[in-house]
């Protein structure tokens, strides 16, 4: 397996390979490792690993979609385990996902307004809070599309019908959830072939918790990831049907775009 130590950016959200992720960073530690990646030569990527922090552990204030007028009151000069206890790694989910800061702004105030695209799955192996921000040491994960030893079926297979499937039990949900046209895939050009970047696509467009968008995103291939998919968009459009007036609270943040 394929092993780095990169920049190590925790959030109260979840990012999945393929989908694009704006961020807004006015903490010291994080501008201090924006700053790096700015010095990256500019043929090779800049670089970070973002992971979802445990329930139940400090949220870090820099988030998506966060207005300026929030962060005012926000400490800037934390230390980087600031917040995340004696030994850091136990505060975040072990599961993330490798990001590209294809844009990085930084502006007059010293704060920076980010541009990231998920890439690929990584497991944490080690954190690191001896330098001005978290590094992690991490190991990518493959993607495989499905067990083929469960029941003789071939996995690619199994996955490429299950995301018909998934893409329809999608399509009935977004029409039951209010406001979801900013997220919607109602053209049929707009729709992936990939069994894996519908399951990525359908787990970050789907108004759910994090613990739930992290089982999704740490499933071990991508038939499972699918079912479960098809599980919870059951049950959430049944839900939706009694509740026509849920509040849709995901998609009044920035939107996740296809890559």
């Amino acid at each position: 397996m394929t092993t780095a130590r990169l920049p190590l950016f925790p959030l109260n959200a979840v990012l999945f390979p393929g989908l694009v992720l704006p961020l807004n960073v006015f903490e010291e530690r994080y501008r201090a490792m924006m700053r790096a990646l700015l010095q990256t030569d500019e043929d090779d990527a800049r670089r970070f690993v973002v992971v979802a922090i445990r329930d139940g552990r400090e949220v870090a204030p820099t988030a998506t979609g966060m207005p300026d007028s929030l962060t005012a009151a926000v400490p800037t000069d934390r230390a980087p385990a600031d917040g995340f206890g004696p030994d850091p790694i136990q505060s975040f989910h072990r599961v993330g996902c490798i990001a590209d800061a294809a844009k990085i702004r930084e502006r007059a105030d010293g704060s920076f307004e980010i541009l990231a695209t998920g890439t690929v799955r990584v497991k944490l192996l080690s954190v690191d809070a001896s330098g001005p921000y978290l590094t992690a040491e991490v190991e990518e994960l493959t993607e495989e599309p499905g067990d083929e030893e469960s029941g003789g079926t071939n996995g690619a297979e199994e996955a490429g019908a299950l995301a018909e499937g998934v893409l329809r039990a999608f399509r009935g949900y977004q029409k039951r959830l209010a406001g979801a046209s900013e997220r919607s895939l109602t053209t049929g050009a707009d729709l992936p072939d990939d069994p894996s970047v519908v399951s990525y696509l359908v787990a970050a467009a789907a108004v759910l918790d994090i613990p739930s968008k992290q089982r999704l995103l740490q499933a071990p291939d991508t038939a499972t990831r699918l079912r479960e998919e098809l599980t919870l968009l059951r049950q959430e459009t049944a839900v939706i049907r009694h509740l026509p007036s849920l509040p849709a609270v995901e998609l009044t943040r920035a939107p996740t775009h296809p890559n």
